[in-house]
């Protein structure tokens, strides 16, 4: 099985899973964005979570065609991330209203793929209760955001908030983190290899997917309907708290941030269309 899915990824297939990961890495740090709901709208996220789940049991079989993932993960978090920070300071509306454009242009591909082994009133009484309680969740951390002083505790939850934004589709670590003020301090330690950031943020990572990566993966296996309709509640709920409402103030900052989500749209329908060609089995 392992020659069998190396041989069917060609160089194109390999770029193109590069590619996927770099936006999974991108979404993971930019804020407001999740890059759980990114591999789960990139037929992604279902394989990670079973390696997750049994790493020595699938180790084979799921690890090669995921290794272009992990490094567009590496080059998006670490690399690519930094330059676009650039563009998410300067123009902080814009750039978050093409990946909103990306997840919306995305939400058609990821309800087809939540129905694929049929629906019923349980899937979607799931994704109206993900909807509201992700609604609820976000708007609390809004509401009392409080500032603390980063720390070894601290940065152990910042490791949880940044596997439960891979493991839980929709929740974004940067959305849990900047109201407490610690996502700038976590990202500039990983961005330079700061071992008193990187330590503890590790170990609180490896302890949540421990901790829940089984859990969430035979969530699947048994209610997969009920489970894939509540992600799509998720992602509404997280993308319409991510809108940058300050940004439609003006006629021209809104023409701008319309045109960026049109694009963001016209991307992603162009992205699936493409990943229905090369996808990997």
């Amino acid at each position: 099985m392992e020659q069998n899915q190396k041989s069917s990824m060609n160089p194109l297939q390999f770029v193109f899973r590069i590619f996927q990961g770099a936006l999974i890495g991108l979404g993971a740090v930019l804020p407001g964005i999740s890059g759980g709901v990114l591999g789960v709208i990139f037929g992604i996220y279902k394989p990670i979570m079973e390696l997750l789940a049994h790493p020595f049991k699938n180790f084979k079989t799921h690890v090669p065609p995921l290794i272009p993932v992990f490094i567009g993960g590496v080059i998006g978090f670490l690399g690519v991330a930094n330059i676009l920070s650039f563009f998410l300071e300067e123009y902080p509306a814009p750039s978050v209203c093409v990946f909103i454009g990306l997840i919306t242009g995305m939400l058609p591909s990821l309800f087809r793929e939540a129905g694929e082994q049929g629906r019923s009133r349980s899937s979607f009484v799931s994704m109206f209760v993900c909807m509201v309680v992700i609604f609820a969740v976000l708007i609390s951390v809004e509401l009392f955001s409080i500032d603390v002083k980063p720390n070894f505790a601290w940065f152990l939850f910042c490791g949880f908030c940044l596997a439960l934004s891979v493991i839980a589709p929709g929740m974004s670590f940067s959305t849990l983190l900047m109201p407490l003020g610690l996502y700038q301090p976590f990202v500039d330690g990983i961005g330079h290899f700061d071992m008193g950031i990187l330590i503890p943020g590790g170990i609180g990572a490896v302890a949540t997917v421990i901790c829940l990566a089984k859990a969430i993966n035979a969530l699947f296996d048994h209610y997969y309907s009920i489970a894939f309709h509540g992600i799509i509640g998720i992602v509404i709920a997280a993308t319409i708290m991510t809108i940058p409402f300050s940004g439609f103030k003006t006629a021209e900052t809104t023409a701008v941030n319309l045109i960026c989500i049109i694009v963001g749209i016209i991307a992603a329908l162009a992205l699936d269309k493409f990943n229905s060609r090369v996808k990997v089995e």
